[in-house]
């Protein structure tokens, strides 16, 4: 029987809180948009310098996002979703439970 190696990468973001993303959900993130298979360390960095926006429909949810310029021409920034949540160490304590949903590219036309 094969054992599943299973990756996790974790991060701080700029506001001081860990975040982690599974080797699941980043074959999420390329399933759905393939092109960013050489993006790993462009994710990462957004969700530890990005700037975020709380969703107003779902308060735990928040996007992370970034410029990028290895993303020319076709996209300028990250985005990054991050659930919020708590999960019970084995001590039953309640932790932060703070991981990545999904991310993708987009192009953002600059306001100026």
């Amino acid at each position: 029987m094969a054992v599943e190696h299973r990756q996790i990468w974790e991060v701080h973001d700029r506001y001081g809180h860990r975040l982690y993303m599974t080797t699941e959900r980043w074959q999420h993130v390329l399933k759905q948009r393939p092109w960013l298979v050489e993006h790993l360390d462009d994710v990462l960095e957004t969700l530890r310098q990005g700037r975020r926006k709380q969703d107003p429909m779902d308060p735990a949810k928040y996007k992370y996002s970034r410029r990028g310029e290895a993303l020319f021409p076709e996209y300028n920034h990250l985005v990054v979703v991050v659930r919020f949540s708590e999960a019970v160490d084995p001590q039953g304590r309640s932790v932060p439970n703070n991981y990545v949903v999904t991310a993708w590219a987009v192009f953002r036309y600059s306001r100026s």
